[in-house]
């Protein structure tokens, strides 16, 4: 069938076009689109800070209903309506294991532009094969999904459905690297560098946590975002010294646990200076290549702190996304209050308001 699409062609441009998209294979099936987040990722896939291959189309936050089903396809029906998350082989020990996020060919399941069977389902005019993100490439009218990172999502309407595109990714990993890698326990302390859409859904599942100390550092804006959700201390990341104020906060001990989701490698030792003994410190961030100087010895050994990375927030998202969902409709995740709706062709736009920080989660509305 013919739809539109945003394809990227050349580093940092994409145009409209209208290409085929193949039918739904046996564990496949046809989404039509009602909505898609945007994330810096998608800038760093379109700006290839990312190495994927042109032709692409991005987009990793879809969400929509589903037109069609392939043969095989278990517990869908056209008529639902689904989240779309990230995907996995399926095959290895850690996907069998319950493990999706640790995939052992992560990146090219994410970014490789193929689907589970090493192939592509979209064309341009040109009868060339249109690579996309996160087995969705959801910057288009309509999507061939796998079943595998497809989750049905109980809501009333479409409206509602938008509001919950960034549980797909930016939600999850936020909100999936303090539910699911820290756990921490009531009344422990928490650290979130970076208050864009995953360090706000960070500081909302800390609170959902029991967290008692909630102290968010946030750059030109995300002050008051933070507080609404659950900061008890805001730390002004480019005018105040970030560690002594930490300090200053928690007596002197540092934080229990740190969320690192601003994107900013030296961020890191920053950190690092900030945990308390036994501390865990988590990075979720995309940046470029970087020479961190830890001090192993001063900033990690010695007082026994664990530096870990965390994809897509650990989680299972089969089990995980329904889970958010319910913290959703309880009031207990206001991630609606994050959104700013664009229509789909209005899409430069949304992404230069990410970039820009003028929009903290960007919607496309189809």
């Amino acid at each position: 069938m013919k739809i539109t699409a945003a394809v990227t062609r050349e580093k940092g441009k994409f145009n409209f076009e209208e290409v085929e998209l193949a039918e739904p294979q046996s564990n496949e099936m046809l989404v039509k689109m009602v909505a898609c987040g945007i994330c810096h990722t998608d800038i760093a896939v379109i700006e290839q800070f990312l190495p994927i291959q042109f032709p692409y189309v991005a987009g990793h936050e879809g969400v929509g209903v589903v037109e069609k089903i392939g043969s095989g396809v278990v517990g869908f029906a056209p008529g639902d309506r689904v989240a779309i998350t990230f995907p996995s082989c399926g095959k290895c020990e850690n996907c069998l294991d319950g493990r999706p996020y640790a995939c052992e060919t992560n990146f090219q399941c994410l970014f490789g532009g193929n689907y589970r069977d090493g192939t592509k389902r979209m064309k341009g005019k040109d009868g060339v094969d249109i690579g996309i993100m996160f087995g969705q490439g959801s910057f288009a009218t309509h999507a061939i999904v796998d079943q595998s990172n497809t989750v049905k999502v109980d809501v009333a309407n479409d409206d509602e459905l938008a509001n919950l595109c960034s549980l797909g990714c930016g939600i999850q990993t936020g909100a999936g690297a303090v539910l699911n890698r820290m756990k921490p326990r009531p009344g422990k302390s928490i650290a979130i560098f970076g208050c864009g859409t995953v360090g706000l859904a960070g500081v909302m599942a800390a609170k959902v946590a029991g967290c008692t100390t909630i102290i968010a550092v946030h750059g030109r804006r995300g002050k008051e975002e933070a507080l609404a959700y659950g900061a008890t201390h805001t730390v002004h990341g480019r005018e105040d010294d970030i560690v002594k104020r930490v300090l200053e906060i928690t007596g002197g001990k540092g934080v229990n646990f740190a969320l690192e989701s601003a994107g900013v490698p030296d961020m890191v030792l920053t950190m690092l200076d900030c945990m308390a003994r036994e501390g865990v410190a988590v990075l979720v961030s995309v940046t470029g290549p970087a020479t961190i100087p830890v001090e192993l010895e001063r900033q990690l050994m010695n007082p026994s702190v664990t530096l870990t990375g965390a994809v897509e927030g650990c989680s299972n998202p089969k089990v995980f996304i329904p889970e958010l969902v319910k913290l959703y409709k309880s009031g207990h995740l206001p991630i609606d209050k994050l959104n700013k709706f664009y229509d789909f062709k209005d899409l430069d736009k949304a992404l230069k308001d990410c970039h820009d920080g003028v929009a903290i989660k960007p919607i496309l509305r189809f």
